[in-house]
């Protein structure tokens, strides 16, 4: 599985109806879930971005699907990173020339 940093960032509509947000990420859990991928963890942010989510899933294509569908909804735009770990860190270093 890869790791992956969502920044998360409310839309206007989002903001409307913020109170559902925990409903909404009830769902999105669910949905990460059945695509064979997992929510790590969720942090509500102040700041330029107004929500971090950490997730692992099986490729790049299921990331970024996931992300799509999150922001096809319209209450949230989504920036994705894929990270590495401190493991996969080290292996890259020591692969430089």
């Amino acid at each position: 599985m890869s790791t992956y940093v969502t920044l998360l960032r409310y839309t206007q509509q989002g903001i409307a109806d913020a109170k559902n947000g925990p409903a909404r990420l009830d769902a999105a859990k669910e949905a990460f879930r059945r695509a064979g991928a997992e929510l790590k963890a969720f942090y509500l942010t102040m700041g330029q971005y107004d929500g971090v989510v950490i997730l692992e899933a099986p490729d790049d294509a299921t990331a970024t699907r996931l992300a799509l569908s999150i922001g096809a909804q319209g209450n949230l735009r989504t920036e994705t990173l894929k990270a590495h770990t401190e493991a996969e860190y080290r292996k890259i270093m020591a692969s430089l020339p």
